[in-house]
């Protein structure tokens, strides 16, 4: 009898040659991160002595030129990778990236500004390895009274804002569910990775959040350190982000951040209306011309701020600033039709004005939501 082999089988000659596949795979999202990469690749090869790793490096299009200095590291070293993204930022959405392009059974996320201490990674391993945990977690507040010292004052109150807000969420006892310094198995994140959102940089909370069924954690304390080069990328929308993150979980996945941010947009745009109808009315104009004055500023800062907020990772400039502010009002025009359409359909089946005042309301929001995030952004 004559056995045939696979065409995709390799010989054992072939099999022998090949390079192990890594077990680890080391997830590093960067932005601004030139000086540090070659010094993290150096710690990470000393620290993972013995073991088949590899890391791969998720840039976001960096002006500093990042992205080229990993890939100059890559053509010496098969280890090292680079994805290299263009029109999309976020913290979330490269980690998930990253996790995505592996095979590794066991995947480990940390930062590239030198404040993860590296020397975790064998550890965080073996617990894995050993059966112990699905997920292992560095934590800057295992041990009683810690303060990371790589914090600026206002940075670590708002850090410990965010860890009490997600520890109350997620009602798992865990110090520290907003760290950026993990390791996970992969199918606990291919069991949930269609859940979870690519806005935001707490995706460690995302992943906890959105098991169905408690992870298994482990927690490592460690001292975050000072930052070696570049700066931090923390600003007041990384605080929306997460706080919309987190209504988005309350809420049971149902409404995904960025309904939650044009919803609380256009609660703004209506006191913006108001004032600007106050206005018109202050300076002499007709009701009518005064109310379809106030529609049009409170449009248009309801467009300006989505793109400044809502839709930051993809946000409009130049002419598309223009072309996607045309498209916006068409939208929402109609959308104003639809609610009225909606709201008078209702009122004749049920004749309570609150119910159809409602229903045509959230139908329009809804409109608009829908057909400007397919069509504008």
């Amino acid at each position: 009898m004559t056995l045939e082999r696979r065409p995709d089988a390799l010989t054992p000659e072939a099999a022998a040659q090949a390079p192990e596949s890594p077990g680890l795979t080391v997830v590093i999202p960067t932005f601004n991160e030139r000086e540090n990469v070659a010094v993290l690749v150096d710690r990470l090869e000393t620290v993972l002595a013995g073991i088949a790793w590899e890391a791969v490096f998720v840039d976001d299009d960096s002006p500093d030129g990042t992205a080229a200095a990993v890939k100059a590291l890559a053509t010496s070293d098969s280890r090292i990778h680079c994805l290299r993204r263009v029109g999309r930022r976020g913290l979330a959405g490269a980690v998930l990236d990253g996790m995505m392009m592996s095979a590794a059974p066991h995947l480990a996320v940390m930062d590239a500004d030198l404040q993860h201490d590296e020397r975790l990674l064998p550890r965080m391993l073996a617990l894995l390895d050993a059966g112990q945990a699905d997920l292992v977690v560095a934590s800057r507040y295992l041990e009683a009274g810690a303060e990371p010292e790589g914090l600026s004052p206002s940075r670590r109150l708002g850090s410990r804002v965010a860890v009490a807000i997600a520890r109350r969420v997620l009602r798992a006892d865990i110090s520290d569910p907003v760290s950026g310094f993990f390791m996970i198995r992969r199918e606990a994140v291919d069991r949930v990775a269609q859940r979870l959102s690519d806005q935001g940089f707490k995706i460690l909370f995302d992943i906890i959040a959105s098991q169905p069924a408690p992870l298994r954690i482990v927690e490592l304390p460690f001292d975050f350190g000072r930052r070696r080069a570049g700066a931090s990328k923390l600003d007041s929308r990384i605080v929306i982000d997460y706080l919309g993150l987190v209504f988005s979980k309350l809420s049971g996945g149902l409404l995904p951040p960025r309904a939650l941010f044009f919803a609380l947009v256009g609660t703004c745009g209506l006191v913006v209306h108001l004032i600007s109808l106050r206005i018109g009315l202050a300076l002499g104009l007709a009701f009518i011309s005064a109310q379809g004055a106030a529609a049009v500023v409170a449009m248009t800062s309801n467009y300006l701020v989505n793109n400044a907020i809502t839709y930051r990772d993809r946000r409009l400039h130049g002419w598309k600033l223009i072309t996607g502010y045309l498209k916006f009002c068409g939208l929402c025009g109609l959308g104003l039709v639809a609610n009225v359409a909606v709201a008078g359909l209702v009122h004749q089946f049920e004749p309570i004005w609150w119910l159809a005042g409602a229903a045509g309301a959230l139908f329009g929001a809804a409109w608009n939501y829908v057909t400007t995030f397919l069509a504008v952004w």
